[in-house]
């Protein structure tokens, strides 16, 4: 089961790094396509068409690849969910409308990278609820934790089928007595990662978000690029993304601990996470990045209030 988990948490890392797969770029003799001023490998699902010269060109090059042909697109300023044809269920219903939400709102701010951050901050409130009843349950689950060994103690080493129902229904009395409901869970992760995954693909098929710039920073450059281009300002940039990576994840973390073995899982899985995103990091667009940061640094103040508010039903209690 350990190993399942471990590998699953691999999985959504190279998924979220990558996108959703090599299909969805552009290639050249197996190869992903990267446009070379920037470092950012480039779709062939584009939404809207690119601004910059240099762009354009590059897409041009790659026309016969891209999903709608590049003049059948809109400009970027002209975008609607209904601008293209259907292509997806998944498409239409999520990554359209934040496209074009992200687009309207970096209009109106003249900025597309901090249209970027206040949106994704945007959805994290919206999730706020959902993520307040998931840590809910990680507190209700820590509390359960001794019953729970004592059952695991009670029916050790006992196989045969009636143990095993007599274990099951304890099990499930103490989740009853606790409030746990170990679906919910899954039914949360079901509304969150759809618009998470979303919103990552929304950034990454808009032109105009990579061509745009926030802190001296190009929104489509990677660190890599931007490093090698003697744009130490993405040495800071590459620091908060691990930091808020770490912090993020160690609070959500600590909050579901209940025992010493699944602490050092935890422990474990916080130092593969940390190694992964450093190295993911270097290629990250700037967009993508900014976001990242803004977004975790949301999760660490969240998981602060929830603390407040736990600490705060405990003293009432009393």
């Amino acid at each position: 089961m350990k190993k399942k988990k471990i590998g699953l948490l691999v999985i959504m890392i190279l998924f979220l790094t990558t996108g959703c797969g090599n299909k969805t770029y552009l290639k050249e003799d197996k190869n992903i396509v990267t446009y070379e001023q920037t470092g950012q490998s480039l779709q062939n699902n584009i939404l809207c068409k690119p601004k910059e010269q240099d762009l354009y060109d590059v897409y041009v090059k790659y026309n016969d690849q891209l999903t709608t042909k590049l003049e059948d697109l809109p400009a970027c300023e002209e975008f609607k969910p209904n601008s293209i044809k259907y292509h997806s269920l998944w498409e239409s219903i999520f990554v359209k409308p934040i496209a074009w939400l992200i687009l309207k709102v970096g209009i109106l701010l003249h900025n597309y990278g901090i249209s970027v951050m206040l949106i994704g901050l945007g959805i994290r409130l919206v999730l706020f609820p959902f993520s307040k009843k998931t840590m809910d349950q990680s507190e209700n689950m820590k509390k359960a934790q001794p019953e729970i060994q004592k059952i695991e103690r009670k029916y050790a080493g006992r196989t045969d089928t009636d143990s095993m129902m007599m274990k099951s229904q304890e099990t499930m009395l103490v989740y009853k007595k606790y409030k746990i409901n170990p679906v919910s869970g899954c039914l949360i992760a079901f509304i969150q990662l759809p618009l998470f995954f979303a919103f990552l693909q929304a950034i990454n098929r808009v032109p105009a978000i990579f061509e745009d710039s926030l802190f001296g920073m190009k929104l489509g450059m990677t660190p890599l690029v931007g490093l090698s281009q003697g744009k130490y300002i993405y040495i800071g940039l590459l620091l908060l993304i691990i930091l808020s990576t770490y912090f993020s994840f160690k609070n959500s973390m600590n909050n579901q601990s209940g025992n010493s073995e699944m602490e050092r899982q935890m422990q474990f899985t916080l130092k593969f996470m940390i190694i992964m995103i450093s190295i993911a990091s270097f290629s990250l667009p700037t967009a993508i990045a900014l976001y990242w940061v803004v977004t975790n640094g949301f999760v660490v103040i969240q998981n602060y209030l929830f603390k407040i508010m736990r600490n705060r039903g405990k003293k009432r209690g009393k």
